[in-house]
Formats: C-alpha cells, sequence, structure tokens
C-alpha cells in the first residue's frame, strides 16, 4: 500500500469511527470523491469545487455541466455529486409516508424544499387527490436561468395518468425575484383551461425565489 492509499484508507477509518462531524467540508468532498477519482489526490478537487461554489450545499446542488467546468471533476464524479442530494430527497419522501398539500403554506414549503439549490429554471408537476394527498410528482422540465419550457399535454396527460382531482405546478426564479411573469401568467391559463376540459382543477402555480414564494391563487391571478 503506498502513500496515496495509505491516505486514503485512513480517511475512511476515520469516518467510520467518528462519522462526518469529524470532518471539515472540504474532507467531505475529498472522500466522496474517492469512489469516483481512484487515481487522484481529491483533496486538491475538493477546494477547487468550494472554491467555485462557496459551500458544500451549493456543490451539491450544482449542475452536473457546471461540476464539470471545475478542474479535476470528470463525468462519473459531477454525476456522483449531483446524485448525492436526489437519493437523500428520495429516501426522506418515500418515509414520510402520505403527503398532504392543501393549503398556500403546505404547498409552498413543499416546493421549497424541492427547489432548494436549483441554479436553472426547473418546473414541476405535482397530482393530488381530491383531499389533497401527493398522488405522484414530476419534473417536468428545466431550463435556461431564465425560461423552463413547458409542455400543455405532458401536464393534462400526467394528471389523467395518476386520477388527480387538482394539480400544483411550480417552478424556480433563479434571479431571485419571486413575481410571476407575464409568460408565466400566460402559460398557467393555457394549462388551467387544458385542464378543465378534463375536469381537473390548476389549484395553484407556485414560483419559488430564494427564502420566499409566491401562490399565484392566493394573489387572484386563477380567478
Amino acid at each position: 500500500m503506498g502513500l496515496h492509499d495509505g491516505h486514503r484508507q485512513r480517511k475512511k477509518q476515520r469516518f467510520l469511527q467518528h462519522g462526518l462531524d469529524s470532518f471539515a467540508d472540504h474532507e467531505v468532498l475529498e472522500l466522496v470523491l474517492f469512489y469516483a477519482i481512484p487515481r487522484r489526490d481529491t483533496n486538491e478537487t475538493a477546494h477547487h469545487l468550494l472554491r467555485r461554489f462557496g459551500s458544500l450545499n451549493a456543490v451539491l446542488n450544482a449542475p452536473v455541466e457546471e461540476l464539470q467546468k471545475v478542474e479535476g471533476v470528470g463525468e462519473s464524479a459531477a454525476l456522483l455529486l449531483h446524485l448525492l442530494p436526489a437519493v437523500m430527497n428520495r429516501a426522506q419522501r418515500n418515509e414520510t409516508g402520505d403527503v398532504i398539500l392543501n393549503s398556500v403554506d403546505s404547498a409552498g414549503a413543499y416546493f421549497q424544499k424541492l427547489l432548494r439549490g436549483e441554479r436553472r429554471e426547473v418546473l414541476y408537476q405535482v397530482c393530488l387527490d381530491a383531499k389533497g394527498k401527493v398522488l405522484a410528482h414530476k419534473r417536468l422540465s428545466s431550463g435556461t436561468v431564465a425560461m423552463a419550457p413547458v409542455n400543455v399535454r405532458e401536464v393534462v396527460e400526467n394528471a389523467l395518468y395518476t386520477d388527480a382531482s387538482s394539480v400544483l405546478l411550480a417552478h424556480n426564479h433563479p434571479s431571485g425575484i419571486a413575481l410571476p411573469s407575464e409568460d408565466d401568467r400566460q402559460i398557467t391559463m393555457q394549462i388551467r383551461q387544458a385542464l378543465a376540459t378534463m375536469g381537473i382543477t390548476l389549484a395553484d402555480h407556485i414560483i419559488v425565489a430564494d427564502n420566499d414564494f409566491v401562490s399565484m391563487a392566493a394573489s387572484g391571478m386563477l380567478l
């Protein structure tokens, strides 16, 4: 075992004995990257990542293509880093049982968590039963910083497939301003009308920005 392998083994043993609380943020990234970068010093790469994105949370929520711009980060490492929060979110959803979104506050909190850390505009659809229980949620699209494309037909098909009584839409504004744009209003009304022809209600469209959100329903924009 060489010095390089010995260093990695010591880090792994330290984690097994003391957990991540004994690690600095760059050491956490260094440890994770062991499993995607087998023959390079991942400590330096970890520092590059933190300098580029500013924090561990920002690294783990960065788009794959942005991660790959960092020196030492290839496709496998970028995918691994991007996968970690997605797996955690999936596990948490599976453990929470039925999720009820029957108020503006509950829906806003749900989408704030779902969209946290996204650097591009991302659109989600959630299908609900008559009591507001989440039947399914789907990431419809992700676009540039300015816009995520919308397929109205796909929204309707998702609702029909789950036998939804109502639908929630949500997307983020990476600019940091949660107010809906004119384009947001127009596409929302198109989707509302398309769903209505199938007897399905568009309950709300929520726009998330940083730690804020705006409900189009509560703002009187879905009347």
